[in-house]
């Protein structure tokens, strides 16, 4: 089915002349986001946040290899504390750079570390819910009982972000949507974005807008699909904040660094993204050179040869299928895809050379 254009250009400029997709400006410290400014790179430590020293260690290595934030993982209260250790340590040092607590289960934490550090990450899908599993159909009242949970757990750490000029990433992971989520959307894109959406407007009612968001899957083509469905929805709410780019456990070397590229390459080719986090399995001062490697590809592109404009696409952005072909010699059709190889320029010298080709 043919989609019209005009419905595509709600979650990027053009198909056919690159330009960036304007957000609203976020202040994390120093350092602002989104609008005009350039694609940010970022990383997380991986030491144990108790560890002040390793930590601050880790971080000088991470900003020395080009990262412009850094995320640290302040699971508890005690973590959350600590972050004021490390903070002051980092400052000594000569270090300013703006520090991001990653929390997940536990609201306590989030509302100390937001008197901390510039910027504190939520996770949508188990801040205030927790997961058992278990699928339940709610009706529309219970659902809204639900959301009234939510806001209540959630407006204190919105509002001490307010206070203290703390920005927020509410970053949804695909593979943590709540029980809540899942019963009415499913494990699917669309689950994710609402799953944001929900906080969004919440923080949105507090006159809060100092926010980042994030559709992170391990899949490329989920977190693909689900980056262009929130902003979709986002404009048709009025809402353009920034967005945060990552493919989660993407791996390490080469399998890694291309399945990262995938990912956040689409969606920059898009003209979406205003920062980067690429997340290999290696030390994480090795991430930042693949992001600046991705960010650099799109500096001045807006020049790039003009491609022939289309009124109309094939293809719906929000939902992968498989374009129909037909089948030539066991290619095409219903068929996996193959890889040919083309070793016509090679010249056989010997038989080695044959058994090399193979």
């Amino acid at each position: 089915m043919e989609t019209k254009i005009e419905n595509l250009k709600k979650y990027c400029n053009s198909l056919t002349k690159y330009s960036r997709y304007k957000t609203r400006e976020v202040y994390i410290g120093d350092i602002p986001l989104g609008g005009n400014n350039p694609i940010r790179i970022q990383s997380m430590t991986t030491t144990d946040t108790m560890n002040t020293e390793a930590t601050v260690a880790q971080t000088i290595r991470m900003v020395e290899a080009g990262c412009e934030y850094v995320r640290i993982t302040a699971p508890s209260i005690n973590e959350a504390k600590n972050l004021e250790n490390i903070k002051r340590e980092l400052r000594k040092r000569g270090y300013n750079v703006p520090l991001i607590a990653d929390i997940h289960f536990t609201p306590n934490a989030a509302e100390l570390a937001a008197r901390i550090v510039e910027k504190v990450r939520i996770n949508p899908g188990n801040y205030v819910d927790k997961k058992k599993f278990e699928l339940v159909e709610y009706t529309d009242e219970e659902y809204n009982a639900e959301l009234g949970r939510i806001r209540e757990k959630f407006v204190p750490l919105v509002r001490i972000c307010k206070e203290y000029g703390t920005a927020m990433r509410i970053g949804t992971n695909h593979g943590s949507l709540s029980d809540r989520i899942m019963s009415r959307y499913g494990d699917t894109p669309l689950g994710m974005v609402e799953s944001a959406l929900e906080f969004l407007r919440i923080c949105e009612d507090e006159g809060f807008h100092n926010i980042v968001l994030s559709m992170k899957a391990s899949n490329p083509q989920v977190m693909v699909q689900a980056y262009r469905l929130l902003v979709n929805k986002m404009e048709a709410e009025g809402m353009n904040y920034p967005l945060h780019l990552g493919v989660t456990e993407a791996g390490g070397g080469e399998d890694g660094r291309i399945k990262s590229a995938l990912g956040i390459g689409a969606l920059l080719e898009d003209g979406l993204g205003d920062t980067i986090r690429v997340s290999l399995t290696e030390d994480p001062e090795f991430e930042a050179p693949v992001a600046i490697a991705l960010a650099n590809r799109y500096k001045g592109r807006e020049n790039h040869q003009p491609i022939k404009p289309i009124d109309e696409s094939p293809i719906d952005p929000f939902n992968y299928n498989k374009r129909k072909t037909f089948e030539v010699l066991g290619i095409g059709g219903s068929n996996v895809p193959r890889v040919v190889a083309d070793y016509s320029d090679r010249k056989i010298k010997s038989q080695k050379d044959l058994e090399d080709i193979g």
